[in-house]
């Protein structure tokens, strides 16, 4: 099995990548990036750019296989905001709160068939000599009008599937949000890139 660096600080990030890899049998192991390690600069016009910075950057920096994924939410009443931004909409070091608290202001008196959304997650493994395995992975549905459930991270109190039930992100067990979520969905296809390189010897 391959040791890829994941080229991620936030935790709750880190662990929905490594259950959805773990579930999908992916021939890989997965080191948590190391603190001393200094932070990537996410300067990328779209989500791949991001991905690709961070894995290649981390990749650079150990010398050893790395794993990055970026992941944007598009609301159309926003025109595709907040996309590459959406960490940061509310500002640099803004919290999760702030930046659904903003999304809610932002979508005040839009009707609900007017908050259609998506979220897109691309993910990258790439290795010190240059090779690359890239995926997407994208989810339908709309953004409701009040946080709803506990669970998740991010936006998921406001993000309802559209293959789902009617219930937020935060309203599911991990492994309901892996089944239908983007990344669930773009580190599953990763997973199988993967496997197909390790069955002819180049992973």
């Amino acid at each position: 099995m391959t040791r890829f660096v994941l080229a991620t600080a936030n935790p709750d990030k880190a662990a929905e990548i490594s259950a959805v890899l773990a579930s999908a049998g992916a021939p890989v192991t997965l080191e948590p990036l190391d603190s001393s390690i200094p932070h990537v600069e996410e300067t990328g016009a779209t989500l791949e750019e991001n991905a690709r910075l961070k894995a290649t950057a981390i990749c650079d920096t150990t010398g050893r296989p790395a794993m990055a994924d970026d992941t944007g939410l598009e609301v159309d009443a926003l025109g595709g905001e907040p996309g590459v931004q959406s960490a940061r909409f509310a500002g640099e070091h803004a919290t999760y709160a702030d930046n659904c608290a903003l999304l809610l202001r932002r979508l005040d008196g839009v009707p609900p068939g007017a908050r259609t959304a998506r979220f897109a997650t691309v993910a990258i493994a790439c290795w010190p000599d240059g090779r690359e395995v890239a995926a997407i992975g994208t989810v339908e549905g709309a953004i409701v009008d009040s946080a709803r459930g506990d669970g998740g991270f991010g936006y998921d109190p406001l993000f309802v599937p559209a293959d789902g039930d009617g219930r937020t992100f935060a309203e599911m067990s991990a492994a309901e949000k892996h089944a239908v979520s983007h990344r669930g969905r773009a580190f599953r296809t990763l997973a199988e890139g993967l496997r197909v390189l390790a069955e002819v010897g180049d992973c």
